[in-house]
C-alpha cells in the first residue's frame, strides 16, 4: 500500500507531499538578496538615469550642422525705370558646421551661396544676374565671464558628480539590505529554536499532566492538581501556536526579501557564532569615516557645490567677447566662375573685434554666488554632523558587542541553573514536597532561560552585524562588490 498519495479534490486542489525546505547558508541568502531584492533593483535605476543625464550633458560638444535654403523676390518703385518699377530675385543655399570648444569658444565653418537676379544692373558687380559665395570661419571666445573649462562643462561635471552621489546611495542601500538579510536570517534561526523549546515544554507539561492524573487517581494527590496540570498544558499549547505563527511570518518576510517563490519553506543551516569578536573603538571609527557611503555622498555633493560656487563667481565678471572671422569670397555671372574666384584665394575677407557688456548692479549674478556660498557652508556643516553621528553609531555598536558577549555567559549560566532547579523540583514532586504548579512554574522558567540563551546568541551576532554596517565593512565581510549591480549595463540595455 502506498503510504503517501496526491489527492485530487472535487474543486481541483491538489494536496501532495510537501517539498523539502530550501537549505540556506548565509552566503546563499546574501547572494540571492543582491541579485533579486526589489528595493535594490528600484535603487539601481537612479544611477542608470544619472548615466543617461551624464551622456546627455556631453552632447554640448556635438557639432551642429546647419543647412539653409531661401528664396526672396521683391518689386519696388523706381524713378529711373521707364516702367516706374524694378524687381529683384535672391536665392540662397547655405551650409555650416559649428562646434563648442572647452574654453567656451564657438567656432563655425560656413559655406554660403547666393544667386541674385534683377532687371537693373548692380552698381557693385556690373551684372544684372550673378552668383556670390564665401567660405569662411568665425570664432567667438569669452575672455572674462564664462571663460574656461569649468563654466563650459558645468552641466557635464554636475551630472558626473550627481551620478557618483547616486552610486554612494546605491551602496548605502546595498549595505542596508545585506545587514537586513543577516538580521532576518538569524531571527529565523532564533524563532525556529524557540519553537523547538515550546514543543519540548508542551511535551513535558503533558507528561506532568499524565503523571498527575495517575497520582490523583491513586489518591496521593488532590484533584485540584489535575486542574493546575491541565492549565499548564493549555498555556503551553497557546505559546506553541504563537511560536508557529511568528516563525511562518518570519519565513514569509525572508521569502519576500530574497524574492523566493511564495510558499517556499526555508531552513537556515548556520548557527550564530559565540566566538569573542575583538574590537578597537578608535580603529573602527577611523574605518567608518573612510568607508561609510552616506559620508561619501555628502562629500560628492560638497565637491559639486564647490564647483558651482566657482562658476557662479566667474559669472559675476563683465562679459568681454573676442570675435574673429576669415573667409575667401567669389563672384561671377555663372556658378563655375564664382567657384573659380572663390578657390583662387585672391579675394580674402577678415576681421576681428571685442564686445563688452555688463549689467549695471549685476544683482542676479552676485546673489547667485552668495546663495552658493551659503549652500557650501551648509554642506560643510552637514558633513561634520554626519561624521559625529557615524562616530556615535560605531561607539554604540562596540558597546553592544561587549554587552551582548557578557550576556552570552549570563544566559548560559541561567540555563544551567534552571535545568538543575527543575531536576530538584522533580525529585521534590516525587516525594510530595512540591506541587504540580511548582513543577510547571520551574519548567516555564527553564523554557524562558533556554529562549534567553537563544536570544543572547542572536543578539550578539546582530551586534556584530550592526558594527559592520556602522563601519561600512559589511560588503567586504560578505564578499559583495558594487559591480554586482551595474547601472551602466542597465542604461545600455534600454534602446
Amino acid at each position: 500500500m502506498i503510504l503517501a498519495l496526491c489527492m485530487v479534490f472535487s474543486f481541483g486542489a491538489v494536496a501532495c507531499l510537501q517539498a523539502e525546505p530550501v537549505r540556506l547558508t548565509m552566503a546563499d541568502a546574501v547572494k540571492m538578496a543582491v541579485e533579486k531584492n526589489l528595493d535594490l533593483k528600484v535603487e539601481l535605476y537612479n544611477p542608470a538615469q544619472q548615466e543617461a543625464e551624464y551622456q546627455k550633458s556631453r552632447g554640448i560638444y556635438n557639432p551642429t550642422l546647419n543647412l539653409q535654403a531661401n528664396y526672396n523676390e521683391t518689386t519696388s518703385y523706381s524713378t529711373t525705370q521707364a516702367a516706374g518699377k524694378y524687381w529683384n530675385q535672391n536665392t540662397q543655399f547655405n551650409a555650416g558646421v559649428s562646434q563648442l570648444l572647452p574654453t567656451g569658444a564657438t567656432a563655425t565653418l560656413g559655406f554660403n551661396n547666393s544667386y541674385l537676379s534683377s532687371d537693373v544692373t548692380s552698381t557693385s558687380s556690373g551684372l544684372s544676374s550673378y552668383w556670390q559665395s564665401n567660405l569662411g570661419v568665425t570664432f567667438s571666445q569669452p575672455l572674462l565671464k564664462n571663460f574656461g573649462r569649468e563654466p563650459t562643462e558645468l552641466t557635464i561635471d554636475t551630472a558626473r558628480l550627481t551620478k557618483d552621489a547616486s552610486l554612494e546611495k546605491l551602496s548605502a542601500k546595498l549595505i542596508s539590505v545585506v545587514a537586513q538579510v543577516r538580521t532576518e536570517y538569524y531571527k529565523l534561526y532564533s524563532l525556529r529554536e524557540e519553537l523547538e523549546v515550546r514543543k519540548v515544554s508542551l511535551d513535558l507539561a503533558r507528561r506532568v499532566l499524565s503523571e498527575t492524573q495517575a497520582r490523583v487517581k491513586a489518591g496521593v494527590m488532590p484533584a485540584m492538581e489535575t486542574l493546575n496540570a491541565e492549565f499548564g498544558v493549555s498555556s503551553r499549547e497557546k505559546e506553541l501556536i504563537d511560536a508557529e505563527r511568528a516563525l511562518q511570518d518570519q519565513v514569509d518576510l525572508l521569502v519576500q526579501l530574497l524574492q523566493l517563490p511564495q510558499g517556499e519553506r526555508i531552513a537556515v543551516v548556520e548557527v550564530p557564532s559565540k566566538v569573542r569578536y575583538e574590537v578597537s573603538e578608535q580603529s573602527e571609527i577611523k574605518r567608518a569615516l573612510a568607508n561609510r557611503p552616506e559620508l561619501k555622498e555628502l562629500k560628492r555633493n560638497l565637491e559639486l557645490l564647490e564647483l558651482q560656487t566657482r562658476v557662479s563667481g566667474n559669472r559675476t565678471r563683465p562679459d568681454l567677447v573676442f570675435s574673429a572671422s576669415a573667409a575667401t569670397v567669389g563672384l561671377g555671372d555663372t556658378y563655375p566662375r564664382d567657384m573659380d574666384r572663390l578657390s583662387s584665394g585672391n579675394y580674402p575677407a577678415w576681421g576681428m573685434g571685442l564686445t563688452f557688456s555688463y549689467p549695471l548692479g549685476n544683482r542676479a549674478a552676485e546673489n547667485e554666488y552668495r546663495k552658493n556660498r551659503l549652500k557650501l557652508d551648509q554642506s560643510a556643516l552637514q558633513i561634520r554632523n554626519q561624521e559625529e553621528l557615524i562616530a556615535n553609531d560605531v561607539r554604540s555598536a562596540v558597546r553592544a558587542i561587549e554587552a551582548n558577549y557578557k550576556q552570552l555567559e549570563v544566559a548560559d549560566r541561567g540555563r544551567a541553573f534552571a535545568e538543575e532547579r527543575l531536576r530538584a523540583f522533580a525529585r521534590k514532586a516525587e516525594v510530595g514536597l512540591a506541587t504540580t504548579k511548582d513543577v510547571l512554574d520551574v519548567e516555564n522558567d527553564l523554557a524562558t532561560a533556554k529562549n534567553n540563551q537563544i536570544k543572547a546568541q542572536v543578539a550578539y551576532a546582530n551586534a556584530i552585524t550592526q558594527l559592520w554596517k556602522a563601519t561600512g565593512e559589511i560588503l567586504a565581510k560578505e564578499q559583495v562588490r558594487l559591480v554586482t549591480l551595474d547601472p551602466d549595463a542597465l542604461y545600455k540595455s534600454v534602446n
